[in-house]
Protein backbone atom coordinates (compact mmCIF):
# COMPACT_ATOMS: atom_id res chain seq x y z
CA UNK A 1 0.00 0.00 0.00
CA UNK A 2 0.79 3.51 -0.88
CA UNK A 3 1.77 5.75 1.66
CA UNK A 4 0.00 9.05 1.44
CA UNK A 5 2.12 12.30 1.15
CA UNK A 6 2.54 14.19 4.66
CA UNK A 7 -0.53 17.00 5.04
CA UNK A 8 0.86 19.87 3.24
CA UNK A 9 3.04 18.30 0.70
CA UNK A 10 1.82 19.86 -2.92
CA UNK A 11 0.77 17.05 -5.45
CA UNK A 12 3.53 16.04 -7.84
CA UNK A 13 3.27 17.64 -11.18
CA UNK A 14 1.50 15.77 -14.32
CA UNK A 15 3.40 16.20 -17.71
CA UNK A 16 1.58 17.69 -20.33
CA UNK A 17 -0.69 16.17 -22.14
CA UNK A 18 0.17 16.09 -25.71
CA UNK A 19 -3.24 16.39 -28.32
CA UNK A 20 -4.08 14.26 -30.80
CA UNK A 21 -3.95 15.53 -34.19
CA UNK A 22 -7.39 16.31 -35.33
CA UNK A 23 -8.94 16.41 -31.64
CA UNK A 24 -10.83 19.37 -30.42
CA UNK A 25 -8.13 20.55 -27.83
CA UNK A 26 -5.49 20.84 -31.23
CA UNK A 27 -6.85 24.26 -30.92
CA UNK A 28 -6.22 26.47 -27.89
CA UNK A 29 -8.24 25.77 -25.14
CA UNK A 30 -8.66 28.28 -22.09
CA UNK A 31 -6.09 27.17 -19.57
CA UNK A 32 -6.94 25.98 -16.08
CA UNK A 33 -6.91 28.44 -13.30
CA UNK A 34 -3.53 28.83 -11.47
CA UNK A 35 -1.92 27.06 -14.62
CA UNK A 36 0.48 28.42 -16.74
CA UNK A 37 -0.78 29.15 -20.42
CA UNK A 38 0.42 27.00 -23.03
CA UNK A 39 1.02 28.97 -26.40
CA UNK A 40 -1.17 28.59 -29.18
CA UNK A 41 0.06 27.34 -32.53
CA UNK A 42 0.44 29.84 -34.97
CA UNK A 43 -1.69 30.65 -37.99
CA UNK A 44 -1.23 29.65 -41.10
CA UNK A 45 -0.83 33.04 -43.24
CA UNK A 46 -3.70 34.13 -45.02
CA UNK A 47 -5.81 31.39 -44.24
CA UNK A 48 -9.24 32.33 -42.58
CA UNK A 49 -10.34 31.20 -39.08
CA UNK A 50 -13.15 28.31 -38.99
CA UNK A 51 -12.00 24.37 -39.53
CA UNK A 52 -8.74 22.80 -39.64
CA UNK A 53 -7.03 21.32 -42.28
CA UNK A 54 -7.99 18.29 -40.27
CA UNK A 55 -11.41 19.20 -40.55
CA UNK A 56 -12.29 19.79 -36.76
CA UNK A 57 -13.93 23.06 -36.09
CA UNK A 58 -12.70 25.73 -34.42
CA UNK A 59 -13.40 26.15 -30.17
CA UNK A 60 -15.27 29.11 -30.22
CA UNK A 61 -13.32 32.28 -28.40
CA UNK A 62 -13.48 33.16 -24.97
CA UNK A 63 -13.82 37.22 -24.45
CA UNK A 64 -11.09 38.25 -22.69
CA UNK A 65 -9.02 34.75 -22.75
CA UNK A 66 -5.19 35.10 -23.23
CA UNK A 67 -3.20 34.05 -26.55
CA UNK A 68 -6.60 33.41 -28.72
CA UNK A 69 -7.09 35.07 -31.64
CA UNK A 70 -10.61 36.60 -31.85
CA UNK A 71 -12.99 35.81 -34.09
CA UNK A 72 -13.63 38.18 -36.71
CA UNK A 73 -17.37 40.28 -36.07
CA UNK A 74 -17.92 38.35 -32.65
CA UNK A 75 -19.54 40.66 -30.16
CA UNK A 76 -16.75 41.91 -27.71
CA UNK A 77 -13.57 41.38 -29.59
CA UNK A 78 -10.76 43.32 -30.57
CA UNK A 79 -9.89 44.00 -34.10
CA UNK A 80 -7.59 41.93 -36.21
CA UNK A 81 -4.08 44.14 -36.31
CA UNK A 82 -3.05 45.50 -39.79
CA UNK A 83 -0.40 43.77 -41.44
CA UNK A 84 1.51 46.34 -43.24
CA UNK A 85 1.80 46.52 -46.78
CA UNK A 86 -2.40 45.16 -47.61
CA UNK A 87 -5.08 47.03 -48.69
CA UNK A 88 -8.46 46.48 -47.14
CA UNK A 89 -11.53 46.04 -49.43
CA UNK A 90 -13.52 49.62 -49.82
CA UNK A 91 -16.32 49.82 -47.26
CA UNK A 92 -18.44 50.21 -50.44
CA UNK A 93 -18.35 46.68 -51.45
CA UNK A 94 -18.98 45.15 -47.31
CA UNK A 95 -16.41 42.57 -47.88
CA UNK A 96 -14.19 41.90 -44.98
CA UNK A 97 -10.91 41.12 -45.11
CA UNK A 98 -9.63 37.85 -44.00
CA UNK A 99 -7.91 38.12 -40.69
CA UNK A 100 -4.24 37.74 -40.82
CA UNK A 101 -3.76 37.66 -44.57
CA UNK A 102 -3.66 39.78 -47.11
CA UNK A 103 -7.35 41.59 -47.90
CA UNK A 104 -9.17 40.37 -51.11
CA UNK A 105 -8.41 42.39 -54.56
CA UNK A 106 -11.44 44.84 -55.38
CA UNK A 107 -13.82 42.71 -58.46
CA UNK A 108 -16.80 43.43 -60.20
CA UNK A 109 -17.75 39.55 -59.87
CA UNK A 110 -18.06 37.45 -57.26
CA UNK A 111 -15.37 37.00 -54.93
CA UNK A 112 -13.94 34.08 -52.86
CA UNK A 113 -14.50 34.54 -49.13
CA UNK A 114 -14.26 32.84 -45.33
CA UNK A 115 -17.22 31.75 -45.48
CA UNK A 116 -18.41 27.79 -47.49
CA UNK A 117 -19.67 29.66 -50.59
CA UNK A 118 -18.91 32.45 -52.95
CA UNK A 119 -19.55 36.40 -51.86
CA UNK A 120 -21.21 38.56 -54.81
CA UNK A 121 -20.58 41.84 -54.53
CA UNK A 122 -23.63 43.96 -53.65
CA UNK A 123 -25.38 45.32 -56.57
CA UNK A 124 -24.01 46.11 -60.24
CA UNK A 125 -20.55 47.55 -60.86
CA UNK A 126 -20.32 51.27 -60.86
CA UNK A 127 -20.86 52.62 -64.46
CA UNK A 128 -17.25 54.01 -65.91
CA UNK A 129 -16.75 57.65 -66.27
CA UNK A 130 -16.69 57.24 -69.57
CA UNK A 131 -20.00 56.25 -70.32
CA UNK A 132 -21.54 58.64 -68.23
CA UNK A 133 -19.78 61.09 -70.00
CA UNK A 134 -21.03 59.93 -73.21
CA UNK A 135 -24.67 59.79 -72.20
CA UNK A 136 -24.22 62.98 -71.08
CA UNK A 137 -23.07 64.64 -74.67
CA UNK A 138 -25.72 62.09 -76.43
CA UNK A 139 -28.04 64.19 -73.99
CA UNK A 140 -26.69 67.35 -75.06
CA UNK A 141 -27.02 66.48 -78.60
CA UNK A 142 -30.47 65.78 -78.53
CA UNK A 143 -31.09 68.57 -76.37
CA UNK A 144 -29.60 70.91 -79.36
CA UNK A 145 -31.15 69.54 -82.00
CA UNK A 146 -34.58 69.57 -80.39
CA UNK A 147 -34.56 73.70 -80.34
CA UNK A 148 -32.48 73.76 -83.36
CA UNK A 149 -35.92 71.97 -84.59
CA UNK A 150 -38.25 74.32 -83.05
CA UNK A 151 -36.11 77.51 -84.49
CA UNK A 152 -36.33 75.71 -88.49
CA UNK A 153 -39.55 75.09 -88.14
CA UNK A 154 -40.74 79.06 -86.71
CA UNK A 155 -38.46 80.43 -89.31
CA UNK A 156 -39.95 78.13 -92.27
CA UNK A 157 -43.42 79.05 -91.47
CA UNK A 158 -42.35 82.53 -91.73
CA UNK A 159 -41.16 82.18 -95.15
CA UNK A 160 -43.82 79.51 -96.28
CA UNK A 161 -45.93 82.19 -98.09
CA UNK A 162 -42.75 83.36 -100.53
CA UNK A 163 -42.62 79.66 -101.49
CA UNK A 164 -46.15 79.37 -103.28
CA UNK A 165 -44.67 81.55 -106.17
CA UNK A 166 -43.35 79.07 -109.01
CA UNK A 167 -39.60 78.96 -109.63
CA UNK A 168 -38.88 79.38 -113.46
CA UNK A 169 -35.29 78.81 -115.02
CA UNK A 170 -34.80 81.58 -117.26
CA UNK A 171 -33.58 80.94 -120.96
CA UNK A 172 -29.66 81.83 -120.72
CA UNK A 173 -26.61 79.64 -120.15
CA UNK A 174 -25.63 78.14 -117.15
CA UNK A 175 -22.21 78.17 -115.43
CA UNK A 176 -20.04 74.63 -115.96
CA UNK A 177 -21.91 72.47 -113.66
CA UNK A 178 -25.02 70.87 -114.59
CA UNK A 179 -28.32 73.16 -112.91
CA UNK A 180 -29.32 71.61 -110.07
CA UNK A 181 -33.09 70.25 -109.15
CA UNK A 182 -34.24 71.07 -105.69
CA UNK A 183 -37.33 68.67 -104.33
CA UNK A 184 -39.36 69.48 -101.59
CA UNK A 185 -40.84 66.97 -99.14
CA UNK A 186 -44.41 66.49 -97.43
CA UNK A 187 -46.30 69.41 -97.20
CA UNK A 188 -43.64 71.82 -98.14
CA UNK A 189 -42.46 74.02 -100.89
CA UNK A 190 -39.50 75.51 -102.08
CA UNK A 191 -38.66 77.91 -99.46
CA UNK A 192 -37.48 74.97 -97.59
CA UNK A 193 -34.36 75.47 -99.45
CA UNK A 194 -33.40 79.49 -98.73
CA UNK A 195 -29.60 78.16 -97.02
CA UNK A 196 -29.05 75.41 -99.05
CA UNK A 197 -29.76 77.66 -102.80
CA UNK A 198 -27.46 80.26 -101.31
CA UNK A 199 -25.02 77.71 -100.38
CA UNK A 200 -25.45 76.31 -104.16
CA UNK A 201 -25.06 79.34 -106.39
CA UNK A 202 -22.34 81.12 -104.50
CA UNK A 203 -19.99 80.54 -106.43
CA UNK A 204 -21.60 80.82 -110.14
CA UNK A 205 -20.91 78.17 -111.51
CA UNK A 206 -24.16 76.21 -111.47
CA UNK A 207 -28.10 77.11 -112.38
CA UNK A 208 -30.43 76.43 -109.41
CA UNK A 209 -34.59 75.79 -109.64
CA UNK A 210 -36.47 74.68 -107.04
CA UNK A 211 -39.61 72.34 -107.85
CA UNK A 212 -43.11 72.78 -105.73
CA UNK A 213 -44.93 69.29 -106.27
CA UNK A 214 -48.34 69.68 -106.65
CA UNK A 215 -50.80 69.96 -103.21
CA UNK A 216 -52.65 67.68 -104.58
CA UNK A 217 -50.52 64.63 -105.77
CA UNK A 218 -51.52 61.51 -103.93
CA UNK A 219 -49.15 58.99 -105.93
CA UNK A 220 -45.24 59.38 -105.90
CA UNK A 221 -45.42 57.80 -109.31
CA UNK A 222 -47.53 60.70 -110.65
CA UNK A 223 -45.04 63.09 -108.93
CA UNK A 224 -42.29 61.41 -110.81
CA UNK A 225 -43.39 61.77 -113.66
CA UNK A 226 -44.01 65.44 -113.64
CA UNK A 227 -40.39 65.58 -112.13
CA UNK A 228 -39.25 64.20 -115.62
CA UNK A 229 -41.24 66.66 -117.77
CA UNK A 230 -39.47 69.51 -115.57
CA UNK A 231 -36.15 68.07 -116.09
CA UNK A 232 -36.57 68.12 -119.78
CA UNK A 233 -37.63 71.74 -119.84
CA UNK A 234 -34.38 72.76 -117.70
CA UNK A 235 -32.33 70.63 -119.91
CA UNK A 236 -33.66 72.48 -123.38
CA UNK A 237 -33.36 76.20 -121.32
CA UNK A 238 -30.16 75.43 -120.17
CA UNK A 239 -28.34 73.70 -122.93
CA UNK A 240 -27.44 71.11 -120.96
CA UNK A 241 -27.73 67.13 -121.22
CA UNK A 242 -27.22 66.50 -117.79
CA UNK A 243 -28.76 67.82 -114.00
CA UNK A 244 -28.09 66.88 -110.41
CA UNK A 245 -30.92 66.45 -108.26
CA UNK A 246 -31.23 67.05 -104.44
CA UNK A 247 -34.53 65.86 -102.36
CA UNK A 248 -35.50 66.26 -99.05
CA UNK A 249 -37.48 63.40 -97.42
CA UNK A 250 -40.52 62.47 -100.23
CA UNK A 251 -38.52 64.68 -102.52
CA UNK A 252 -35.63 62.29 -102.50
CA UNK A 253 -37.90 59.16 -103.15
CA UNK A 254 -39.27 60.81 -106.17
CA UNK A 255 -35.93 61.69 -107.49
CA UNK A 256 -34.84 58.16 -106.97
CA UNK A 257 -38.40 56.74 -108.41
CA UNK A 258 -37.89 58.59 -111.55
CA UNK A 259 -34.30 57.78 -112.21
CA UNK A 260 -34.59 54.20 -111.50
CA UNK A 261 -38.16 53.29 -112.85
CA UNK A 262 -38.66 56.19 -115.02
CA UNK A 263 -35.17 55.63 -117.06
CA UNK A 264 -34.16 59.44 -115.29
CA UNK A 265 -30.73 57.93 -115.35
CA UNK A 266 -29.62 59.04 -118.85
CA UNK A 267 -30.28 62.85 -117.41
CA UNK A 268 -29.23 62.57 -114.15
CA UNK A 269 -25.80 63.05 -112.61
CA UNK A 270 -25.79 62.76 -109.18
CA UNK A 271 -28.97 62.39 -106.91
CA UNK A 272 -28.71 63.84 -103.28
CA UNK A 273 -30.99 62.85 -100.30
CA UNK A 274 -31.80 64.38 -97.40
CA UNK A 275 -33.14 62.41 -94.48
CA UNK A 276 -35.45 60.42 -96.96
CA UNK A 277 -37.05 57.22 -95.91
CA UNK A 278 -35.26 54.67 -98.44
CA UNK A 279 -36.51 51.63 -96.69
CA UNK A 280 -39.56 52.99 -95.60
CA UNK A 281 -40.06 54.48 -92.06
CA UNK A 282 -42.41 53.62 -89.14
CA UNK A 283 -42.64 56.94 -87.35
CA UNK A 284 -46.31 58.96 -86.75
CA UNK A 285 -48.83 55.89 -87.58
CA UNK A 286 -51.53 58.19 -87.39
CA UNK A 287 -50.06 60.02 -90.46
CA UNK A 288 -50.78 56.65 -92.25
CA UNK A 289 -54.17 57.94 -93.55
CA UNK A 290 -52.29 60.02 -96.65
CA UNK A 291 -51.47 57.93 -99.19
CA UNK A 292 -48.05 59.69 -100.23
CA UNK A 293 -47.15 58.44 -96.45
CA UNK A 294 -48.56 54.66 -96.51
CA UNK A 295 -46.07 54.63 -99.84
CA UNK A 296 -43.14 55.93 -97.58
CA UNK A 297 -44.38 53.04 -95.17
CA UNK A 298 -41.86 49.72 -95.04
CA UNK A 299 -42.98 46.73 -97.61
CA UNK A 300 -45.34 49.44 -99.53
CA UNK A 301 -45.19 49.01 -103.24
CA UNK A 302 -43.28 51.45 -104.45
CA UNK A 303 -40.57 50.92 -102.00
CA UNK A 304 -41.02 47.37 -103.34
CA UNK A 305 -40.58 48.81 -106.89
CA UNK A 306 -37.44 50.82 -105.90
CA UNK A 307 -36.08 47.34 -104.04
CA UNK A 308 -35.88 45.13 -107.15
CA UNK A 309 -32.67 45.50 -109.58
CA UNK A 310 -31.63 48.37 -111.49
CA UNK A 311 -28.75 46.66 -113.67
CA UNK A 312 -26.87 49.51 -115.33
CA UNK A 313 -27.95 52.70 -113.75
CA UNK A 314 -25.61 55.48 -114.64
CA UNK A 315 -26.91 57.69 -111.62
CA UNK A 316 -24.82 58.27 -108.36
CA UNK A 317 -26.95 58.36 -105.10
CA UNK A 318 -25.51 60.49 -101.50
CA UNK A 319 -27.63 59.80 -98.74
CA UNK A 320 -27.31 61.98 -95.82
CA UNK A 321 -29.14 60.26 -92.64
CA UNK A 322 -28.89 61.59 -89.28
CA UNK A 323 -29.21 59.82 -86.00
CA UNK A 324 -31.09 62.05 -84.45
CA UNK A 325 -34.00 62.54 -87.10
CA UNK A 326 -37.19 61.89 -85.49
CA UNK A 327 -38.93 61.34 -88.50
CA UNK A 328 -36.75 58.31 -89.84
CA UNK A 329 -37.44 54.99 -87.70
CA UNK A 330 -35.07 53.87 -87.15
CA UNK A 331 -32.84 56.22 -88.17
CA UNK A 332 -30.69 54.19 -90.70
CA UNK A 333 -34.06 54.23 -92.95
CA UNK A 334 -32.28 56.80 -94.20
CA UNK A 335 -29.54 54.90 -95.60
CA UNK A 336 -29.11 54.13 -99.22
CA UNK A 337 -28.40 50.27 -99.60
CA UNK A 338 -28.50 48.66 -103.07
CA UNK A 339 -26.16 46.74 -104.99
CA UNK A 340 -26.70 47.88 -108.41
CA UNK A 341 -26.76 51.69 -107.49
CA UNK A 342 -23.53 53.43 -106.83
CA UNK A 343 -24.09 55.09 -103.11
CA UNK A 344 -22.37 56.87 -100.51
CA UNK A 345 -23.98 57.29 -97.33
CA UNK A 346 -23.47 60.32 -95.06
CA UNK A 347 -24.12 60.21 -91.39
CA UNK A 348 -24.67 63.38 -89.71
CA UNK A 349 -24.85 63.73 -86.06
CA UNK A 350 -26.98 66.29 -83.88
CA UNK A 351 -29.37 66.97 -86.33
CA UNK A 352 -33.02 66.69 -87.00
CA UNK A 353 -34.77 66.12 -89.78
CA UNK A 354 -36.32 69.59 -90.66
CA UNK A 355 -32.81 70.99 -90.08
CA UNK A 356 -31.28 68.92 -92.49
CA UNK A 357 -31.19 71.51 -95.18
CA UNK A 358 -30.57 74.31 -94.00
CA UNK A 359 -27.74 73.27 -91.42
CA UNK A 360 -24.22 74.75 -92.83
CA UNK A 361 -22.63 72.03 -92.55
CA UNK A 362 -24.49 69.65 -94.29
CA UNK A 363 -25.38 72.54 -96.73
CA UNK A 364 -20.89 72.70 -97.58
CA UNK A 365 -20.45 68.89 -97.66
CA UNK A 366 -23.96 68.99 -100.59
CA UNK A 367 -22.07 71.46 -102.57
CA UNK A 368 -18.95 69.14 -101.71
CA UNK A 369 -20.02 65.82 -103.33
CA UNK A 370 -21.87 67.93 -106.75
CA UNK A 371 -18.45 69.69 -106.88
CA UNK A 372 -17.35 65.67 -107.16
CA UNK A 373 -19.96 64.36 -109.44
CA UNK A 374 -17.79 61.82 -110.65
CA UNK A 375 -19.55 58.56 -110.16
CA UNK A 376 -17.48 55.62 -108.75
CA UNK A 377 -19.78 52.69 -109.43
CA UNK A 378 -20.04 50.05 -107.01
CA UNK A 379 -18.76 51.76 -103.97
CA UNK A 380 -20.16 52.54 -100.31
CA UNK A 381 -18.94 55.12 -98.29
CA UNK A 382 -19.88 56.24 -94.99
CA UNK A 383 -18.69 59.76 -93.16
CA UNK A 384 -19.51 62.36 -90.78
CA UNK A 385 -20.47 66.02 -91.64
CA UNK A 386 -21.97 67.71 -88.22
Amino acid sequence: METPPPAGTPPPERPPVTPSPGSPAAHATPDAPGSPSTPSAPDCPGTPDGPDRHGAPAAPHDPGTPGVPATPGAPGSPAAPHLPGTTGIPAALGTPAAPGGNAAPHSTATSPGPGPGPISSPGPAPRPDADARHDDVRHGDALRAAVLEAVVLAGHLLLYPSGLVTDRCADTPCGPRPPVLLLHGLSDNRSAFVVLRRALVRDGTRRVVAVNHSPLTRDLRAAARRLDRHVEEVCERTGRDQVDLVGHSLGGLVARYYVQRLGGDRRVRTVVTLGTPHSGTAAVPLAGVHPLVRQMRPGSAVLRELAAPAPGCRTRFVSFWSDLDLWMSPAETARLDHPDLDTTNVRVTGVGHLALPVHPAVAARVVAELDAGQARYGTTGSVSAA
